[in-house]
């Protein structure tokens, strides 16, 4: 009986109730029917308490910043250096598109937010120059995994809370992996454009000085993830200081350099951060409430334990964690999963050796495989919604890539010191 909660959740998900009315129906459904001796204010304090942490407030910051700089004129000015560097390439706008959302990926830090900004931008020039539309929205979907690996992403910062991790080597952990996962889908790519005969951008390769040209002009937006490490790694700023830094950083940048934000764009901004932010300590919140009830009941040691009776390799448990977080992504929206397992994962690979920095950028270039997997891929929704693909269209054109992305992710496992280079060396 102390299970059936876990089984509501699943069960009201699967049902169509967002993750946060489901994992408070559960922990609720546990506290008053089930576990009658704890009184009630004690649930409602903890949803309270939840939410009084000082690093959560760099969510909405960072949520803003990216907001900001989708009305900022940021996006065409990467495009356009996205376009430099590798128009040339076969696939040519398939390949920028996915430099693209590295290059967003410091500044959006979401995946959907990443993934609808290229289905409007994207997916209609790829169609004006001959790729097929459901190919322009699976590489657009596939190339929006990266946006949450580097920072400011979002779940990099969840993460860092719930494994009491620091954020900055989070944030500096992030780099590697993103670029493993972009040059396996420029791969791929590059594969299916040759066989489909999908022509270049440009007809060929950017000069030293056309590079440099576009760099000076791109220079702000680019300066903005490294000028977060930079402040963090030195002590200027902590985390939650860097997200109000960087909303600064983004309106100085718009108004006066790029000069394209203005007033009348503000009640949009804020109103979409405030969607962004609700949604995101929602499911926080309501996390936090059911993680309550799994420590009350002692499921993280019971998983651990039973993970533990599988294996003790650390190899073989990694895979079959992996193979696990893959399974449940396909059913899960990547947040809720990230806050889920997190806390019990972790406590099963620090014993066996495996860095909680290290297995940190695992779950997350994971749970982002999820997100365009079918059936329930919250990436896979968002561009098929934008672009009117019907879903099987887009299924039979995402697979190549979730291949590409399952060998990045084996080579993020088991390369740790490729991973940690980058930590170890900043810190």
């Amino acid at each position: 009986m102390s299970y059936l909660p876990v089984a509501v959740v699943f069960l009201l998900y699967f049902t169509g109730i967002p993750i946060a009315f489901a994992l408070l129906a559960a922990a609720l459904s546990y506290f008053v029917f089930m576990n009658t001796g704890s009184p009630p204010d004690l649930i409602l304090q903890n949803f309270i308490t939840s939410t009084a942490s000082f690093p959560l407030l760099a969510i909405p910051f960072f949520i803003m910043a990216g907001t900001i700089m989708n009305y900022s004129g940021i996006s065409s000015k990467l495009m356009k250096m996205a376009d430099v560097l590798t128009g040339h390439l076969t696939g040519g706008l398939a390949q920028v598109n996915v430099v693209l959302s590295t290059l967003m990926g410091g500044i959006s830090g979401s995946a959907n937010a990443d993934a609808a900004m290229q289905s409007k931008i994207m997916v209609p020039e790829m169609e004006k120059r001959g790729f097929s539309r459901s190919f322009s929205a699976a590489i657009t979907a596939a190339s929006s995994s990266i946006a949450p690996v580097i920072p400011p992403g979002i779940n990099l910062i969840i993460y860092a809370l719930i494994a009491n991790v620091s954020v900055g080597r989070m944030f500096v952990a992030g780099y590697v992996p993103a670029l493993i996962m972009m040059a396996a889908l420029m791969l791929t790519v590059g594969i299916i454009s040759k066989r489909r005969n999908y022509k270049p951008s440009r007809a060929k390769r950017a000069t030293l000085l056309e590079i440099l040209k576009q760099f000076v002009e791109s220079i702000w937006a680019l300066f903005l993830p490294f000028g977060i490490i930079a402040g963090l790694r030195i002590g200027m700023f902590t985390p939650t200081e860097a997200g109000a830094i960087a909303v600064l950083f983004c309106t100085l940048v718009g108004f006066f350099i790029y000069k394209e934000l203005k007033i009348k764009h503000f009640p949009q901004i804020i109103k979409d951060t405030v969607y962004g932010t609700s949604s995101v300590m929602l499911i926080i919140v309501a996390a936090s409430v059911f993680g309550y009830y799994m420590s009350w009941e002692q499921i993280p040691q019971a998983i651990s334990s039973g993970l533990l009776d599988i294996t003790q390799n650390k190899i073989l448990m990694l895979m079959v964690i992996n193979v696990l977080l893959l399974f449940l992504g396909m059913f899960l929206e990547g947040g809720a999963a990230l806050i889920i397992l997190a806390p019990l994962l972790v406590p099963v690979v620090v014993p066996m050796g495996v860095d909680p920095i290290h297995f940190g950028v695992i779950v997350i270039v994971n749970i982002m495989i999820g997100g365009i997997t079918p059936p329930f891929g919250s990436m896979m929704f968002t561009t098929c919604s934008i672009t009117n693909i019907p879903l099987l269209d887009f299924i039979r054109e995402i697979y190549p890539f979730i291949i590409a992305l399952i060998i990045a992710l084996i080579i993020v496992t088991y390369w740790p010191g490729l991973i940690m280079f980058l930590p170890n060396l900043v810190y």
